[in-house]
């Protein structure tokens, strides 16, 4: 339990390989982006908001924001564990705002480079699950703040819609990361066709950027849904906790 977790300081003490994995998903997570920035320099010419090189500011700001920025913001619960709840909330939420802007440019300059080359929008696969996954994002994201964030919501609605918070949150991560390799296959196609299959460098380089993104994904997945790295309950939570079960005792015996 969490209690059991208790050093004798009355902090929290952290779970013995909980760090490492942590670390790993962060060493992934920057290899992933520096991978990316790596594949556009290298094969794709590099980054600009003006002409040609104005798609490649899509995949970068896409991998930073929408992957490694969110991935972090879902593990801020499990790294932060002593620190007051509110603290965690405003740094979860914070780290959410950072990946939805970066996701937005990179959203934007997709867009307005389709515009200006007179290229077709929203027909592939890829591009629907995105803009799925960029309006789930900031649904979430507004919900979110104004449950927990914002000191309208009571405990109660609190305890009710967070189990809903958790999973759709750890949902659009996933989106976020097949829609991005989905993204890179398209890419990859679109400029290699038939020459993908003869283990063109940029083709391998591409995958191993793939599999890291996929690598990423289920390190942070793997640490969230460890039951016993939950952050514990701390003494004001608990009190709150408490007082809420003596309030609804026999209320509602199937809510949790």
């Amino acid at each position: 339990s969490c209690l059991s977790m208790e050093s004798p300081t009355g902090v929290a003490a952290t779970p013995r390989a909980l760090p490492y994995y942590v670390a790993f998903s962060q060493l992934l997570g920057l290899t992933a982006v520096a991978t990316t920035g790596a594949w556009l320099g290298l094969y794709r010419g590099g980054i600009a908001w003006e002409g040609a090189l104005q798609f490649n500011v899509h995949p970068l700001c896409m991998v930073i924001g929408l992957i490694f920025l969110q991935g972090d913001a879902l593990l801020v619960y499990r790294v932060f564990r002593n620190e007051t709840k509110r603290t965690t909330k405003v740094l979860h939420g914070l780290l959410h705002v950072f990946a939805f802007i970066i996701a937005l440019v990179g959203l934007v300059a997709v867009f307005d480079y389709h515009r200006k080359k007179g290229y077709a929008d929203l027909y592939s696969l890829h591009s629907w699950c995105g803009i799925l996954t960029f309006v789930l994002y900031f649904v979430q994201w507004l919900v979110g703040f104004s449950f927990f964030l914002f000191p309208g919501a009571s405990f109660s609605l609190r305890s009710r819609y967070r189990p809903q918070h958790v999973f759709f949150g750890a949902t659009i991560f996933l989106f976020a990361v097949g829609t991005a390799l989905l993204g890179l296959k398209e890419a990859l196609l679109f400029k290699l066709g038939a020459k993908y299959s003869t283990f063109e460098p940029e083709g391998v380089l591409a995958n191993v950027l793939g599999l890291l993104l996929a690598g990423f994904g289920v390190t942070v997945l793997y640490i969230l849904t460890r039951t016993e790295w939950k952050r514990p309950l701390q003494a004001e939570e608990q009190a709150l906790s408490m007082d809420f079960k003596t309030l609804t005792e026999g209320d509602s015996p199937g809510s949790q």
